[in-house]
C-alpha cells in the first residue's frame, strides 16, 4: 500500500509538469518553480540541500536578461558587455579602423560558397557570434543552427562530409572542447575532411575566462590527419578559408580571435596556401621571434625595439601549428641565436610541439637559445585584451624581456645598445 500510494504521489507531481521521465530516472523531481520568485525558490533550495534519500532535479524557470527589456529582447548578446548606456543598452565601443574577424571569416566563406554549392556551414546557437547569420541569409538552405550541442554539430558535420559536401562546423574555440571525443572519433580517427572555423581563438576581453580559447592548440595538435592554421591579419584570414575550402584529403582547423583585424589591405580573393608552409616577414641573423596567429603585429613591434638594441631579428609567421614548417624551423634554429615562438595558446601547443621537433632534429645540441611563449597556466578574468596580454607578456614589451632573458641580458635600461 505504501508503495502504491508513493507512485501515485510520484506519478500525479510529474506528469503534468513533464517530470515523469526524471523521476522514472530515480530522480526526485521537485517543480517547475518560478526561478525569479526568490520568496518561493529559497525554501525550495533549502529543503532539497537536506534530503538524503537520492538525487533531487529542481526544476526552475528563468527568463534571460528578466526586468532589462535590451537583454530580454537579444537572444545571444548581454552575457558579457563593455561598457554601455543603460537607458538603451548600446554598449560603448570604439569605432573600428579594420573589420572584424568575424565577419572577414563570413564574407569569404559566402565567396568561396558562390563558386561550390557543396560548401555547408553549421554552428551551435551561435549564428551572430560566428557570423553565420551572415551566411544563413546568402545560403538559408546550406545553413544549420543544431542549438547548444557542439558533440551533435561535429557529428552532424562528419556526415554531411562522408556524402561528399564540405561542411564548415564554425564553433568558438572554448565551446568545442563539448565536442572533443566526436572530433577524435567522428573525424580525425575517419580522417573526414571537417571544417572546423574557431572564433574567439585566444583571449576575449569582456567574455572572460570561460569564453577564452586557450586549449585548442594544445587538444588538437596532437591529433593524427589534423591541419591547424592560425590567422595572423584579416588577409591571411580569407586565405586560410581558401586553404579550407580546398583542402578535402583530411579536417582542418582555422583559429582566429575576437575583435577587429590590423588595418590591412584586403585581397580581392583568397587564395589557397601551401600546406604546412610558414613565411618570413622580417629579416634579421641573431634573434628569430617565430609568431603563430595575431600575435605577428606585436613580434613585429618587439624586432623593432631589439634592432634599437643592436640585436638583428628576424620575425616569421608561422601559418600552420600543424604541420610544422620543418625547414623554416631548422633554418631558423641554425642561423640565429635565439629562437622564440610566440603563441595564443596555452602550454603544450605549437611551442611545445617545435621544441619537441628541434629536440629531435638535434638543433638544441649547438647551443640554440630556445623558449616558448605561452599564455600563462592561469584562468584570466575579462578585462580589455591589450591589458590581458600585457598581464599574459605577450605583447612586444613581454617579447622583449624573453629575449633578453633568453640572452642573459638585463631588462633594465632596455633601450640601451647590448653587444
Amino acid at each position: 500500500m505504501y508503495d502504491k500510494a508513493r507512485k501515485t504521489e510520484e506519478y500525479s507531481r510529474a506528469f503534468l509538469t513533464g517530470g515523469t521521465l526524471f523521476e522514472e530516472l530515480g530522480f526526485y523531481y521537485v517543480g517547475p518553480i518560478d526561478g525569479h520568485n526568490l520568496n518561493h525558490l529559497l525554501p525550495i533550495l533549502k529543503n532539497v540541500r537536506d534530503v538524503q534519500t537520492g538525487p533531487v532535479l529542481v526544476h526552475v524557470v528563468t527568463q534571460k536578461g528578466k526586468g532589462y527589456a535590451p537583454a530580454e529582447a537579444s537572444a545571444d548578446k548581454y552575457h558579457g558587455v563593455n561598457a554601455f548606456d543603460v537607458i538603451t543598452g548600446t554598449q560603448a565601443k570604439p569605432k573600428a579602423n579594420a573589420p572584424a574577424y568575424t565577419r572577414v571569416f563570413a564574407e569569404s566563406l559566402i565567396q568561396e560558397a558562390r563558386d561550390d554549392d557543396k560548401i555547408v556551414a553549421i554552428t551551435a546557437a551561435m549564428p551572430s557570434g560566428t557570423g553565420l547569420d551572415l551566411f544563413g541569409k546568402a545560403f538559408p538552405a546550406r545553413t544549420f543552427d543544431v542549438g547548444i550541442a557542439e558533440q551533435h554539430a561535429v557529428t552532424f558535420a562528419a556526415g554531411l562530409a562522408t556524402e561528399g559536401y564540405k561542411p564548415f562546423c564554425v564553433i568558438y574555440s572554448t565551446f568545442l572542447q563539448r565536442g572533443y571525443d566526436q572530433v577524435v572519433h567522428d573525424v580525425a580517427l575517419q580522417n573526414l575532411p571537417v571544417r572546423f572555423a574557431m572564433d574567439r581563438a585566444g583571449l576575449v576581453g569582456a567574455d572572460g575566462a570561460t569564453h577564452a580559447g586557450a586549449f585548442d592548440l594544445a587538444y588538437l595538435t596532437c591529433l593524427p590527419n589534423m591541419v591547424v592554421m592560425a590567422a595572423a591579419d584579416e588577409a591571411e584570414l580569407v586565405h586560410m578559408v581558401a586553404t579550407a575550402a580546398a583542402h578535402n584529403d583530411g579536417p582542418s582547423v582555422i583559429r582566429y580571435p575576437r575583435g577587429e583585424g590590423v588595418g590591412l589591405e584586403m585581397p580581392a580573393r583568397g587564395v589557397p596556401l601551401p600546406i604546412g608552409k610558414g613565411r618570413v616577414v622580417r629579416e634579421g641573423n641573431r634573434i628569430a621571434l617565430l609568431s603563430l596567429g595575431t600575435r605577428l603585429a606585436e613580434a613585429l613591434k618587439a624586432a623593432e625595439d631589439l634592432a634599437a638594441m643592436g640585436l638583428s631579428t628576424t620575425v616569421a609567421d608561422a601559418r600552420f601549428a600543424k604541420p610544422i614548417d620543418r625547414d623554416l624551423v631548422l633554418r631558423l634554429a641554425n642561423s640565429h641565436e635565439a629562437l622564440i615562438t610566440i603563441e595564443e595558446g596555452s602550454g603544450g601547443g605549437f611551442g611545445a610541439a617545435v621544441l619537441t621537433m628541434l629536440a629531435d632534429a638535434g638543433a638544441l645540441d649547438r647551443g640554440l637559445k630556445a623558449r616558448a611563449m605561452t599564455l600563462p597556466d592561469i584562468f584570466m578574468d575579462h578585462d580589455k585584451p591589450e591589458r590581458m596580454y600585457e598581464r599574459a607578456g605577450l605583447d612586444s614589451k613581454g617579447i622583449v624581456a624573453k629575449v633578453l632573458d633568453a640572452l642573459g641580458k638585463p631588462a633594465a635600461g632596455a633601450l640601451g645598445r647590448i653587444a
